[in-house]
């Protein structure tokens, strides 16, 4: 369907159903204009042709911070931010992707075929090991040319790269596999293609939430093959939003912070001659400390111990979803922070103590939040960036005029988590 013809098919509300059940009914109106005007994008850029819509999820870490790289477990969510993108096929093997604000990308499948290191870090280098490990895992690819607008901020804790990633996979397994490359294979594909494409070393469980979509309970014992459950809950049922805070903050120079927190955690695994915290267990770990103040120093301790704790907490928090426990999940979220804040030491950079946002919006988060059944943590990798609340609905508004008082106008954002990850929407 070209198009003028999609474009049609959206104003006459024939995707009504398929975007309410993604976004929700108050987004309707607002997700049309966005997809249209996305449509309008493309045929400026690459003429009318028959196209498809896709969109992929931002995720949420509702619970497990720091716990992925050393094999430990999560709680993450889809998230109604996402990167939506109009696509249409080519026949040569050309994937031309023009992502809104970036210059367009342009990769030669069969030509850019193993990684390149001057081309680490860029967009180009994503696609590229997307299609190669495609096609080491014996599914077609070919060409296309897409446009993609996406509202999952950079630098939010929202993954707007794994989304990017996933989005490229989405494509390709609906274009050229029927759609038969399933979410959570697209995800380990994305983690490839950046590991080993991108040059970054980074975890699954930003692409495994932004692919599959809901709540879902990761279990990275084996990383090569994750124990992924979906948790059947519905927090806008339970009158709940999730509030995140952009607390703003210099990311530019914390990528030694963020490396010391999986690099300590390793140098206390190996104490023991394991690769990762998750072959430890704490009565080990205590028994050893006067060894490892020696060795390692306290703060890597400590930040094993928050290893510890918080893959016990994963568990608790999951029980208390499946079980409809709220109270016992928003204490158990309470505890994540606080851990965080105290033991794994990511809430602000040692270089630069006067600035403390994170902290700032956790304090008043308590403040507003105590006494309330509600809960708050910080969100993502920490240092800088951004907080997360559970926030009862009737006090949304009083929550995000005190942060954005104090933060910025937009700064907390107010999500719903959706049902679905990376999917065809038409």
């Amino acid at each position: 369907m070209n198009t003028s013809m999609t474009k049609a098919q959206i104003n006459s509300g024939a995707l009504d159903k398929t975007l309410t059940y993604i976004y929700g009914e108050a987004a309707l109106e607002f997700q049309k204009k966005r997809y249209s005007a996305a449509i309008d994008e493309f045929e400026k850029i690459y003429g009318d042709r028959d196209i498809s819509l896709f969109s992929v999820a931002g995720r949420s870490e509702l619970s497990g911070n720091h716990t992925d790289h050393n094999h430990g477990c999560v709680v993450a969510a889809s998230i109604d931010l996402d990167i939506i993108a109009v696509a249409a096929k080519r026949d040569d093997g050309v994937i031309r992707i023009k992502s809104e604000g970036f210059p367009e990308d342009v990769v030669d499948t069969a030509v850019y075929t193993a990684p390149v290191e001057e081309k680490f870090g860029t967009s180009e280098s994503i696609i590229a090991g997307m299609c190669a490990g495609f096609v080491k895992n014996g599914h077609a690819i070919g060409g296309f040319d897409a446009y993609t607008t996406s509202n999952v901020l950079k630098g939010s804790g929202l993954s707007s790269s794994a989304a990017f990633e996933d989005m490229v996979g989405n494509i390709l397994s609906h274009m050229y596999n029927d759609g038969k490359v399933d979410n959570v294979e697209i995800a380990m594909l994305a983690q490839y293609s950046e590991n080993v494409f991108f040059g970054k070393p980074c975890g699954l469980m930003d692409q495994v939430a932004c692919a599959v979509g809901g709540i879902v309970a990761i279990d990275f014992a084996d990383p090569s093959a994750p124990i992924i459950d979906k948790v059947d809950f519905d927090l806008s049922a339970q009158g709940y939003n999730l509030c995140i805070v952009n607390t703003g903050g210099n990311h530019a120079d914390l990528t030694d912070d963020y490396a010391s927190v999986p690099a300590e955690m390793k140098a206390v695994a190996a104490h023991f001659g394991k690769k990762v915290l998750r072959e430890i267990d704490k009565d080990a770990l205590i028994k050893e400390i006067p060894a490892l103040r020696e060795k390692v120093g306290d703060r890597a301790i400590l930040r094993a111990f928050h290893f510890l704790n918080e893959n016990e907490r994963v568990a608790a928090q999951k029980a208390a979803l499946l079980k409809g426990d709220l109270d016992a999940f928003f204490t158990e979220v309470i505890a994540s922070g606080r851990s965080s804040f105290c033991y794994l030491q990511n809430v602000y950079t040692s270089k630069n103590l006067s600035e403390q946002g994170l902290s700032l919006a956790l304090c008043l988060a308590e403040g507003y939040l105590s006494g309330k059944k509600a809960a708050w943590r910080v969100h993502g990798g920490g240092f800088a960036g951004t907080i997360q609340s559970f926030v009862p609905s009737s006090e949304v508004e009083g929550y995000r005029a005190l942060m954005d008082s104090v933060f910025g106008e937009g700064k907390c954002i107010v999500l719903r988590i959706r049902p679905v990850g990376a999917v065809k929407v038409f």
